[in-house]
């Protein structure tokens, strides 16, 4: 069965006062990408972080956003980080003047880097009771993200499947009008030249070579072929438990270049509405596959 790269996961642990809130967001990517937010005191802890939804996820852009919230009344031990204001300050001034800007500095403009500003004091173990809190929380956001692109991932797969059974149908009516246009052409080919030199001058070898020659440029016998087989890899593809984004992505184009092939070979409008239709579809199927994993 095949996931979605696209979800949302949230969820809240708590121990004690303390309490740590994960948001999970995933949109489609070639890669899996994770970018997180989070205070800094869990720096460290980011690799982790990635390392443990990177064994869950293979694709998609994921953004971590972590909140943690402490109940106690203890009065919290923060510093001030006299030197990270001076600089922010005259960084300030610095682009006010270059800028050629008139407003002053003021204290809200220093407040947006209040992590730099501000030193909050945390013992080694209570960093270990924040890590053990936030994990709780990640391991469930996780899971509920997973959640979320299975589900969306069981509607992509009933989507492609529609898809794919509309070009196999299409499939077969390629390979039904494409006898009746050889012999078409060739009649008239027959035809073009009896009127032309008259009936009792034509070379009927010549003539066989002729419409041998038409009808291989004509043939799409083999291209339906390889079309059917690309639609039976896809169908495959599906059903399997693997990321597979990738391979689905490489049959659309196999799919595309055999439909291409046909089409350049059509010279009858009936055919040449089904080569249309068959693009349509692949072309919504192409950009279904973009959000698989």
């Amino acid at each position: 069965m095949i996931h979605s790269m696209t979800g949302f996961g949230r969820a809240t642990a708590e121990v004690d006062n303390l309490s740590a809130t994960v948001e999970l967001k995933s949109v489609n990517n070639r890669f899996c990408e994770v970018s997180i937010r989070a205070p800094r005191y869990l720096f460290d802890r980011e690799n982790e972080i990635q390392n443990r939804l990177k064994k869950v996820f293979a694709r998609g852009r994921i953004s971590v956003q972590i909140q943690i919230d402490r109940k106690s009344t203890e009065q919290p031990e923060i510093t001030l980080n006299k030197t990270a204001v001076k600089y922010y300050a005259r960084l300030f001034k610095d682009l006010k003047k270059v800028a050629g800007a008139s407003d002053r500095v003021q204290l809200n403009h220093l407040l947006r880097f209040e992590d730099d500003i501000f030193l909050k004091s945390t013992k080694a173990r209570d960093r270990d009771v924040t890590w053990s809190v936030v994990k709780a929380a990640l391991d469930a956001a996780i899971e509920g993200l997973q959640d979320m692109r299975k589900h969306e991932g069981r509607a992509l797969e009933t989507d492609l499947l529609t898809g794919v059974t509309r070009i196999a149908a299409y499939c077969d009516d390629v390979k039904r009008l494409a006898p009746e246009r050889v012999a078409a052409a060739r009649e008239k080919l027959q035809q073009r030249i009896t009127d032309m030199i008259g009936a009792e001058r034509v070379n009927e070898e010549r003539l066989e070579q002729e419409i041998a020659m038409l009808s291989d440029k004509l043939d799409v016998n083999e291209e339906s072929v390889r079309l059917d087989s690309h639609l039976v890899l896809f169908r495959d593809a599906l059903k399997n438990s693997d990321p597979v984004g990738r391979k689905l992505n490489f049959i659309v184009q196999e799919m595309n270049r055999e439909i291409n092939t046909i089409g350049s070979k059509s010279n009858d409008s009936s055919l040449t509405e089904v080569v249309v239709a068959m693009k349509e579809e692949l072309e919504r199927i192409r950009e279904q596959v973009e959000n698989v994993e």
